[in-house]
């Protein structure tokens, strides 16, 4: 990620929000719209939202920078071959300088006023917040039968490898501390099985994780870039690599990352003495 040493507080985002979009001409603008008028025209939160251009074909493109002579803070990012869902939250990533960050859908099924209840209980003192759809309190329209039965199968075999009682690590929709991010990463994911990636590198790393419920709508333009057969191989490889981590490397990695919390603080007391010395 991306922090200019020259960069003030006050003006550094808040709120980084990522969009991976492809062919995303008729979703994009909207949800744009969604989400600048909610964050920032109605509750005020210095938001950057980075648009990862991912080799589109139409003109999901000429719609962004549209937007973006409205709200300045908008930022198009041009990914050159080869595609993937993965490699556009890679990019988006590298770019992301708010104190909190959140992948979003570009086509309109998740919500801006939960990307601000993401804001908020991040506020609160949680390190990541992970919407579900799938617990009380949530609502899911238009989910397609067949991938509402195999995300729930896949979201219990995930519950029984990792002994959490979160039911919906599939989903991209999640909030992070930056701090999570630069530590859980780099990721390799290229494509869906990113969303498997982030969320249970922190899971296994013992972030202080909030699980709450969303909504969601499927998609009522475009046709989604998910093939379930291409993806199977890729998300058990994911689960995986990140099942034996945890089962054979935990105390290595909860190690790092207390490591990492105890620099920070140690880092953060030194320059609360100087200030005061000064």
């Amino acid at each position: 990620m991306t922090n200019s040493s020259s960069e003030t507080l006050e003006q550094r985002p808040e709120l980084s929000i990522v969009i991976p979009a492809y062919n995303e001409q008729e979703n994009i603008g909207p949800c744009l719209d969604d989400l600048m008028s909610t964050l920032v025209d109605q509750f005020g939160i210095r938001t950057e939202v980075i648009v990862v251009n991912d080799n589109s074909r139409d003109e999901t493109e000429s719609v962004v920078l549209e937007r973006k002579s409205r709200w300045p803070s908008i930022r198009l990012i041009r990914r050159q071959p080869p595609g993937g869902f993965g490699r556009a939250i890679r990019t988006g990533l590298q770019y992301a300088r708010g104190e909190v960050i959140v992948i979003y859908m570009g086509d309109r099924s998740d919500h801006p006023i939960d990307v601000k209840r993401y804001y908020d209980t991040i506020r609160e003192g949680y390190d990541c917040v992970f919407g579900s759809r799938f617990v009380p309190g949530a609502e899911v329209k238009r989910y397609p039968r067949i991938k509402l039965v195999v995300n729930r199968i896949v979201n219990k075999m995930v519950q029984w490898m990792f002994w959490t009682q979160m039911n919906d690590l599939t989903n991209a929709f999640k909030a992070y501390r930056s701090e999570v991010v630069d530590r859980c990463g780099p990721y390799r994911a290229c494509h869906f099985n990113i969303t498997l990636e982030m969320s249970l590198s922190a899971l296994i790393s013992g972030y202080r994780i909030k699980e709450i419920p969303i909504r969601w709508e499927g998609r009522t333009w475009g046709s989604t870039n998910l093939r379930m057969r291409e993806m199977g191989r890729r998300y058990l490889c994911t689960l995986l690599m990140l099942f034996f981590q945890r089962v054979l490397m935990s105390d290595d990695v909860v190690a790092e990352g207390n490591r990492d919390v105890r620099d920070t603080f140690e880092v953060h007391q030194s320059s609360q003495v100087g200030n005061v010395a000064t």
